[in-house]
């Protein structure tokens, strides 16, 4: 069994016996995505990177929001949602759907003869990481005698989870978008790993949120569990719990959105500028 920091890359659980990790690392391919893993280095956009999965104190975190298309589990398990779906409806799936309040990662559609008759929306969110995975990831390809430059497997950095910033970010961006689902009386779901939402119930006001989902709330969240066997990592449905727009409102508190608000902006600004963003006279 790895000793890697490591659980899934590109995938492939690194638990997993006689693997082909060379081919594996080569065809960079990401089974849940059906396509090339599209988390590439900044500095070479050839390389995708390819961590799904890091241990991270007692927990596998999931790292990349595609991990948790493994068999499609999380649309399946939002069926009951479509309120409006018949027996001979299609179901559809479509992804980064513009709508008033942002952009939503996928839209589970009930449609009969190519009119849509009902739909809900589904956000993922998982665990931002800070610092870097790169130097480990090397490390465990170095283990498994595959070439990596030397500076990698040397390099001191190291990565960490940035719960509270991953947190703050998801629910304010809930906030605004929910309002649009619960004025055209749809669902919105929020699809997050179990440890994701246990922080922010810890974190965060969220006392009168239901613990049993009720089909009544407009914003449902699904926290899902990633289950070790001996060869693999699979995903199942943990929890499933319900609000509405007031109710996520008074997750933040109102007196502390316009901060929270003001410092993701402030985050998202000092990641971007640099020398190049410049403005010199």
């Amino acid at each position: 069994m790895s000793s890697s920091k490591l659980s899934e890359l590109f995938t492939v659980s690194t638990i997993s016996e006689e693997k082909n990790w060379k081919t594996i690392v080569e065809n960079q391919q990401c089974s849940f995505l059906n396509r090339k893993c599209i988390k590439s280095r900044k500095s070479q956009p050839e390389i995708s990177i390819g961590t799904c999965t890091v241990k991270y104190g007692t927990n596998d975190v999931i790292i990349c929001p595609h991990r948790l298309l493994e068999n499609r589990k999380i649309f399946i398990d939002c069926i009951h949602l479509l309120t409006l779906h018949e027996p001979g409806n299609e179901l559809h799936v479509v992804s980064e759907v513009s709508i008033p309040g942002g952009s939503i990662d996928y839209i589970l559609v009930s449609a009969k003869d190519n009119k849509v008759k009902d739909f809900v929306g589904i956000e993922l969110q998982t665990l931002d990481t800070t610092g870097t995975v790169w130097p480990e990831r090397q490390r465990f390809l170095k283990s498994l005698n595959i070439p990596v430059s030397d500076s990698d497997t040397d390099s001191i950095k190291s990565f960490g989870m940035n719960w509270k910033m991953t947190a703050k970010t998801i629910l304010v961006q809930l906030h605004h978008k929910i309002e649009t689902f619960e004025h055209l009386s749809k669902h919105l779901v929020l699809v997050v790993q179990d440890c994701l939402l246990e922080y922010m119930q810890k974190e965060f006001s969220f006392s009168h949120i239901s613990k049993t989902a009720k089909i009544g709330d407009s914003m449902h969240f699904h926290s899902y569990r990633l289950k070790e066997n001996d060869t693999n990592y699979h995903l199942g449905l943990h929890e499933r719990m319900s609000t509405d727009s007031a109710g996520i409102s008074k997750c933040m508190g109102l007196q502390a959105e316009a901060n929270i608000e003001l410092d993701i902006i402030l985050k998202t600004l000092e990641s971007k500028i640099s020398l190049k963003t410049l403005l010199t006279i």
